[in-house]
């Protein structure tokens, strides 16, 4: 209960705009680890990867959040909608932003926003009770 209210989206966008503005040495396409498949190949993920990652498991819960009803979806539902505004008028803007990482991230935020409104509105339309006139 406590995260609804709350784009979760955020928190990406927030780590995304910490380490590109205020450390700008940091390469998102630095390798974390590496990691032996039983294929016999290296799967190589970088920051990039995780972040993206991190991301998509965010949205997955903000599409949970997205099926309650009520004053606190709604002002969700807003929330979401102002940071994909602002994720995308800074990827417009923003040298720093123009990069792939970025512009997933504005993706999976439009993703949320479509997601959010489709699921919330077909949820109200399951709760509206359709009463039949009594004959008199």
């Amino acid at each position: 209960m406590f995260a609804l209210g709350f784009p979760l989206l955020l928190v990406p966008f927030a780590l995304y705009n910490m380490i590109a503005l205020l450390m700008p040495g940091v390469a998102w396409t630095a390798p974390v680890t590496t990691v032996h498949m039983m294929s016999g190949q290296d799967w190589v993920p970088t920051w990039e990867d995780l972040l993206i990652a991190f991301a998509v498991l965010l949205l997955a819960v903000e599409i949970i959040k997205a099926t309650r009803i009520g004053v606190r979806t709604i002002i969700d539902h807003m929330l979401a909608m102002l940071l994909f505004i602002a994720m995308l008028v800074e990827f417009l803007l923003v040298p720093r932003a123009a990069t792939s990482t970025f512009f997933l991230l504005t993706v999976i935020a439009a993703v949320d926003v479509l997601v959010g409104f489709t699921v919330g509105i077909r949820s109200a339309q399951r709760q509206v009770k359709i009463e039949s006139e009594r004959p008199a």
